[in-house]
Order: C-alpha cells, then structure tokens, then sequence
C-alpha cells in the first residue's frame, strides 16, 4: 500500500477545528487533540441546549397564560379546554403574547372559554371564535 501524506488536508482540517475552539480555556484553543475534546463536548452541549431552550419557552408561556385565566376566574386547563372546543387554534406563543400585551383579546378568548365550560364542548357555534377576536381592541397602554 502506498504512503500517504495528507499535507494541505491534513492542515486545513485542523485549522477549521482550531477556529471552532477560538476562544476556549488554555490549551483546548490551542492544541489539536485537546481542541477537538473541546469542540465534540460542546457540540453535545449545544445540542442539548437547543431543546432545553424550547422547553423552557413553553413552560414560560403556561404559566403566562395560566396568570391571565386566573385574573378571570379559570384555571389554564379550563381556558385550553374552551379554546379547543371553540376551535380557536391559536397556539401557546401567541396566547401568551396576547396575555402580556393585549389585555382585551385576551379577555375575549377567556369569557369564551368560560361559556364553554358552562354549556359543554358540543353546544358552542362555529362562528363564536372569529366575532369575538375581531371586536376586540387591542390594549393603547405601553408596559
């Protein structure tokens, strides 16, 4: 089998992965085997991350939403209950802005899903979802 010297891949193999460990402790920006340690573990961590962040997102916004159905009286299963059987499909990220932001849609989409939980999931029309968010004013206050 022939010898192979790998010369100009061999270094721009390393100096890719020496530029991807900039900025790390000491040797693991420096060295190529500690560099590479380095940059795997962080990937693994980067990786991680990722999905943590959207967990972390979603857990902020039930409880956003969870505080702007208690202020009306409802739990944040009772008002997601309503919401669905209205057939309201705005999902958890914009519930929540709307909460933050919108007081007044936001109380809409709740007296929505209080008169659901009194009548039923089966007695609510169609038509309810779209009335309610289109007369609603959106909030002037700036928070």
């Amino acid at each position: 089998m022939p010898r192979v010297k790998r010369g100009t891949v061999r270094r721009a193999k390393r100096k890719k992965l020496l530029a991807r460990a900039k900025g790390f402790y000491q040797t693991k920006s420096k060295l190529y085997r500690a560099a590479k340690e380095a940059v795997d573990t962080a990937g693994k961590y980067a990786f991680v991350g990722r999905k943590n962040k959207k967990r972390e997102y979603r857990r902020l916004w039930v409880v956003r939403i969870n505080a702007a159905a208690r202020e009306n009286g409802l739990t944040y299963s009772q008002m997601m209950r309503g919401l669905k059987a209205a057939g309201i499909t705005l999902d958890r990220k914009m519930l929540a802005d709307m909460a933050v932001t919108q007081s007044g849609t936001c109380l809409n989409l709740r007296s929505i899903g209080r008169r659901l939980r009194r009548r039923g999931p089966n007695s609510a029309p169609a038509s309810v979802a779209p009335t309610a968010i289109r007369n609603s004013k959106p909030s002037t206050t700036n928070s």
